[in-house]
């Protein structure tokens, strides 16, 4: 990985890491090795910093067992979970629509291909995450340019994803993933500042 990061200015490494963290944490339940690692986090004042603070204080109370049932609840449940975190979902209120088509269109375009081990639809928000962790990083070729970043994180996490990790945050089954939507809410807002003025 170290060749992939080379050349990478250190803010957005801890941008890519922040968008892996949140991939891993909503791909699927935590292991307890990563609930461990999220109970050894620390934040700062900002409202960041206080989402990262509750989801150490949570992670240290928490067990893989509840956590794994937390997030069957909220994701999948029986039938579907409580939220479901995709593009065409919350851009049009159905599953595998146009935010979907125009996504796979734009990975084909810079030489994403999808996973054949992951089931889910690619407009899933971990999904989401992981591909803009490796378009900062250089995981598919040359790390993209802060406009081409703009480009893919306008079209296809702006427009929702902020709203779906506010619903998280509120979600009434939201314990463990309650602090991971604030995080997700406060780093989206993040994002979106920075982008408008570095363009």
């Amino acid at each position: 990985m170290a060749d992939v990061r080379e050349g990478v200015a250190e803010e957005d490494l801890l941008r890519a890491d922040l968008y892996s963290m949140l991939a891993n944490l909503l791909a699927r339940e935590p292991s307890q090795d990563m609930i461990d690692v999220a109970s050894r986090l620390s934040g700062d004042e900002s409202e960041l910093g206080q989402g990262i603070t509750a989801l150490a204080a949570v992670a240290k109370k928490s067990t893989a067992k509840a956590v794994e049932r937390e997030y069957n609840a909220l994701f999948i449940g029986l039938g579907r979970g409580e939220l479901l975190p995709y593009a065409s979902y919350y851009l049009t209120g159905f599953l595998n629509e146009k935010p979907l088509a125009r996504l796979r269109g734009h990975m084909s375009q810079l030489g994403i291909q999808r996973n054949d081990d992951v089931k889910e639809p690619e407009d899933h928000i971990a999904t989401l995450c992981e591909i803009m962790a490796g378009l900062i990083r250089g995981t598919y070729g040359d790390p993209l340019s802060v406009e081409d970043q703009h480009a893919f994180f306008n079209t296809h996490v702006a427009t929702w994803a902020g709203h779906f990790f506010t619903d998280l945050e509120a979600a009434e089954g939201s314990v463990f993933y309650a602090p991971v939507g604030k995080i997700g809410r406060a780093f989206m807002e993040i994002e979106i500042e920075a982008f408008r003025m570095e363009t």
